[in-house]
């Protein structure tokens, strides 16, 4: 509708013409919070080109947006409200997948499911408020994207599988107390964070964060065909938040000594195998 200038509408008055000034509707709190939730489910359709989908075999906030997209298609109240905003056709596009487990949840966790804090009557509760936290971890899953000359590095992930099925080489539970440093994540290595084998194609010029300490940017390539630009210390950060992460060993080199003596075998000195008598945890455990 054209807007009137007080000219306009003394004009129109003397004409004895009425201009209607339409509201715009105001949403409740809970419908914002519905809109942004199917957003975020938006931007990673822009992203990866697809709606999400279930599956073990995808990243977890794949999983859950799925789960999302999967209730607010089920729900009337969702699709009268998202059609209207619902460009890309996700309200209509694909069957409903929710599983029977799902189908159980009270309203609460429901809500919680379609990214919708229930509401409470603490004036002292901060709403529409994200923690640090959240902040971080999204802006980190927001980085990645799909990678482009995977195929360069799907034979990689290929090996490292069947490495470990075959145990050359084996996964280690990453342990925060065990002095798990920045410096252990170098070029070439693999680790296991949020179930999916991730693989560290590059390791950038270090660069200072603004604590002071050193940082690097990270080429980090995920076996679901993605990858990032995560700072080192961000993914050190969620390793050490993921209680299965785990790193994957390099290829055994096979043993350092021969059984069998050769001929030309020539004694050079004297190995000594020491036990170590320390009290300290740590120490004691791996004795």
């Amino acid at each position: 509708m054209a807007k009137f200038t007080q000219e306009d509408d003394a004009l129109l008055e003397e004409l004895g013409i009425e201009v209607e000034t339409k509201k715009a509707a105001k949403r409740t709190p809970r419908e914002e919070r519905i809109i942004a939730g199917f957003e975020e489910i938006q931007r990673f359709v822009e992203e990866h080109g697809a709606a999400p989908l279930h599956g073990e075999d995808h990243d977890i906030f794949e999983r859950l947006y799925a789960v999302r997209l999967d209730r607010m298609r089920e729900l009337k109240e969702c699709c009268a409200l998202l059609e209207p905003v619902d460009h890309q056709g996700l309200l209509s596009d694909a069957e409903i997948l929710v599983s029977a487990e799902l189908d159980e949840l009270d309203d609460d966790a429901l809500l919680a499911e379609l990214g919708v804090a229930a509401e409470t009557a603490d004036i002292t509760e901060l709403r529409h408020v994200r923690s640090s936290a959240e902040i971080r971890a999204a802006e980190e899953i927001a980085n990645r994207e799909r990678c482009e000359d995977f195929e360069a590095f799907k034979p990689l992930f290929e090996l490292v599988k069947h490495e470990l099925d075959s145990a050359v080489r084996i996964s280690r539970v990453i342990r925060k107390d065990a002095g798990f440093l920045k410096a252990d994540i170098k070029k070439g290595e693999f680790f296991i964070l949020g179930g999916q084998t991730l693989y560290i194609a590059e390791v950038g010029e270090p660069i200072k964060a603004p604590n002071g300490a050193m940082d690097a940017r990270l080429r980090v390539i995920y076996s679901n065909g993605t990858e990032s630009n995560i700072l080192l210390r961000s993914l050190q950060r969620a390793i050490y938040k993921d209680d299965t992460s785990r790193r994957i060993s390099e290829p055994t080199a096979g043993p350092l000594f021969s059984d069998v003596t050769e001929e030309d075998d020539l004694a050079s000195g004297t190995v000594y195998v020491l036990r170590s008598k320390s009290d300290h945890p740590i120490v004691a455990e791996n004795r």
